[in-house]
């Protein structure tokens, strides 16, 4: 069997608008700017990709699928989405190695601390 994973979907409000936030978010590309959909895509032959779709309804429970980030220096990585208009949010998550955040329609993310170092207890 052969299968390849092409991308994940994002129902949004304004799909253009939050498409280009992630966009800049994460350093990618735009691949399609359509009214139906809006693609990015961290380069633009390679998958997977993020495909941002219009919805009538707003987003008003928490997320059954996010997208976990683990950055080389997180604490700055955390201030830098919040600089382009990330909020921390609460969602229950206690006190954890990771940071919680939502972008500018509510989807909740994952900025993750250090990866363990195999065989390291710390």
């Amino acid at each position: 069997m052969s299968l390849e994973w092409e991308q994940v979907i994002v129902d949004s409000a304004r799909p253009a608008e939050l498409g280009y936030w992630w966009a800049k978010a994460l350093g990618w590309v735009v691949t399609i700017d359509g009214d139906d959909e809006f693609e990015i895509r961290s380069a633009p032959d390679r998958l997977p990709g993020l495909v941002f779709v219009p919805v009538a309804d707003s987003k008003v429970t928490k997320n059954r699928l996010h997208l976990d980030f683990r950055p080389d220096d997180p604490a700055a990585e955390v201030e830098r989405m919040i600089a382009l208009g990330a909020r921390r949010v609460d969602i229950g998550q206690g006190e954890q190695p990771w940071t919680v955040l939502e972008d500018p329609e509510g989807n909740e993310f994952c900025v993750l601390g250090p990866r363990k170092k195999a065989g390291s207890d710390s």
